[in-house]
């Protein structure tokens, strides 16, 4: 998993509160458990004037010129800035795994959902949250700035704006030491491999006729 220090990216603003996970990624794509593929039909019903099915060609799909992923001062946007209750309904794990996929590391809101949450800390995202008032003065700056920015401290857990404002955040120690040191739960558990491995090597020698049949 990628590290998580210092983020700094173009905010695309999603003025929409109680965002589901079937808004994300409906549920049409989610035939596969790989963690890719799923970036292009992020938002599909939002982001498209079709009704969106797997194998498509999305290069043929007609775009909502609306919809704030598909304006060209948003493109490359790396932040998403929402709405409380983001990431509600079904624990689908694919939701994450497409925000991320399409480039979005950070996201700013009020609140989320507790699984959404969780599961975007196991996908290297880091999900912000700032009071309502802050996120309200985040939405007027990226709407009245053209490539609007923001840069994300995770290790002084701060937020900063271009006018030098910061909004601090708070976020678990051990989710942050995770984001810092890129481990998800391979990683964790691949630190104590050494350990593992002599565990294993002392269960091999205490017990060989159970790995008998391992080794033929």
């Amino acid at each position: 998993m990628k590290k998580y220090t210092i983020e700094t990216g173009i905010v695309a603003p999603l003025d929409r509160a109680n965002v589901d996970t079937d808004l994300i990624i409906p549920k049409q794509f989610l035939k596969s458990i790989k963690r890719t593929g799923f970036g292009d039909n992020l938002f599909d019903e939002l982001r498209y004037l079709d009704e969106g099915y797997l194998g498509q060609d999305i290069a043929k799909r007609p775009k909502n010129p609306d919809f704030v992923l598909n304006q060209a001062r948003y493109t490359g946007a790396t932040i998403l800035l929402t709405r409380s209750n983001f990431g509600c309904g079904s624990s689908r794990e694919h939701a994450p795994w497409a925000l991320n996929e399409y480039g979005f590391r950070t996201i700013i809101a009020p609140s989320y959902a507790d699984i959404f949450f969780n599961n975007s800390f196991k996908n290297g995202m880091l999900p912000v949250i700032l009071t309502e008032s802050e996120v309200d003065e985040l939405f007027k700056e990226c709407e009245a700035n053209v490539g609007f920015t923001l840069t994300v401290d995770l290790e002084n857990q701060k937020v900063v704006s271009p006018n030098g404002r910061e909004y601090h955040f708070e976020v678990d120690a051990f989710r942050k030491h995770c984001l810092l040191n890129g481990l998800d739960d391979i990683g964790l558990t691949l630190q104590d491999s050494d350990s593992i491995r002599a565990f294993e090597e002392k269960a091999r020698a205490d017990r060989p006729w159970v790995f008998k049949d391992l080794a033929s």
